[in-house]
């Protein structure tokens, strides 16, 4: 049996690990924190992502440690799959990343072992951690995912891309391997040089920000006329050069993806002298579509009436909050004099009253 080391065993990390148990390989998760590992070990993590607590129950060939060490004697390949959380610049902050590179660095020489990078980075950053890792006999690939917060397992399983940064060739015919008995889908697979996926990681991310802002756009353009975005914007995307996929009118896009990739773009954009307009205009035509829906909203709505929002999440299978348009829309709408009513899971009001107190009314719901 294949074994494959996963590094950063959190939400993300944690699916991954499942998924390769599934396809038969033997995996061991490293984490920082004891009681996670335990709860791992011991099968009693709870999780609100789905299927994550059946899937760990039902798994026989996936244990987690602290030791960093045991992660490197157990497999030639080790996945990273840490947190590149957002800096206030906009950058990806690497510091999880860095932090297992110096560590790697303090244990020594090894013979050779495959580095996979499936954190988002910024372009080149992957360049530089090869630089930091090949005297030690490690090799670095990135291998990012495209998946999204509630649906990962099954984003998963069902990719429609794979997209491969290798270090070289026969690294990267493994990690195809590897995807060819996770998933159930038959992806397309892109091999590249790291900074190449890593550029196209958050290009197609922005391609996506892009198309959403669009039908906003178009559909605030019939609202305002008199007339329905449904039709229009079903027809465009009925022209195959399009596709309806991401071509609903609606709220604008959030969470912990789509924004911060589409900024990330512009600033390596400028990075290498180029003008990134079209990230650009999609952040600020994000901007104003929620100021289009509250004016609209507004002209038809009386602030004698209260507002009840069934979800405030950044989509409604998720509990994150992360830059969500409908939690800021509610706000918005406070701001005008409206009762606003949240009907929401009690995990989401404890942090919707973190940030807002007694902001809204609350109704919870079942989780």
């Amino acid at each position: 049996m294949q074994k494959v080391s996963v590094i950063g065993i959190g939400k993300l990390g944690l699916c991954f690990a499942l998924t390769l148990e599934r396809a038969g390989y033997d995996v061991l998760g490293v984490d920082i924190f004891p009681d996670y590992v335990s709860a791992v070990n011991d099968r009693t993590l709870q999780s609100d992502e789905h299927n994550v607590e059946e899937y760990l129950q039902e798994c026989t060939n996936l244990r987690a440690t602290v030791d960093l060490q045991e992660a490197v004697e157990f497999s030639d390949y080790l996945y990273v799959v840490v947190a590149t959380p957002s800096l206030p610049s906009g950058r990806y902050d690497h510091s999880q990343i860095d932090s297992v590179i110096e560590k790697l660095q303090a244990l020594g020489p090894v013979q050779q072992k495959h580095f996979i990078i499936c954190c988002t980075t910024m372009p080149g950053y992957c360049d530089t951690a090869y630089e930091r890792l090949k005297d030690l006999g490690y090799t670095v690939s990135y291998n990012p995912e495209f998946i999204a917060q509630g649906t990962i397992l099954r984003d998963q399983a069902f990719p429609d891309t794979v997209l491969i940064g290798e270090s070289d060739e026969t690294v990267g015919s493994a990690i195809q391997e590897m995807y060819e008995k996770m998933t159930d889908s038959s992806p397309s697979f892109h091999r590249m040089a790291r900074t190449e996926a890593e550029i196209c990681k958050i290009s197609l991310n922005c391609f996506l920000t892009t198309k959403i802002a669009f039908a906003n756009m178009v559909g605030d353009i019939a609202n305002y006329s008199g007339v329905r975005p449904a039709p229009i914007l079903k027809a465009i995307g009925s022209d195959t050069r399009i596709g309806q996929k991401y071509l609903g009118y609606g709220y604008g896009y959030g969470g912990p993806c789509f924004p911060r990739d589409n900024r990330a773009l512009a600033l390596f954009a400028g990075d290498v002298g180029i003008e990134a307009l079209i990230s650009k205009a999609s952040d600020e035509s994000n901007k104003q579509h929620l100021d289009y829906q509250v004016n609209l909203f507004k002209l038809k709505n009386d602030v004698k009436e209260p507002v009840e929002f069934d979800y405030v999440t950044y989509k409604p299978e998720s509990t994150m909050l992360v830059e969500s348009q409908q939690l800021l829309f509610a706000q918005r709408l406070t701001e005008e004099g409206y009762e606003v009513i949240l009907n929401e899971r009690s995990s989401v009001i404890d942090e919707i009253k973190k940030i807002h107190g007694d902001l809204f009314t609350y109704k919870e719901r079942k989780e």
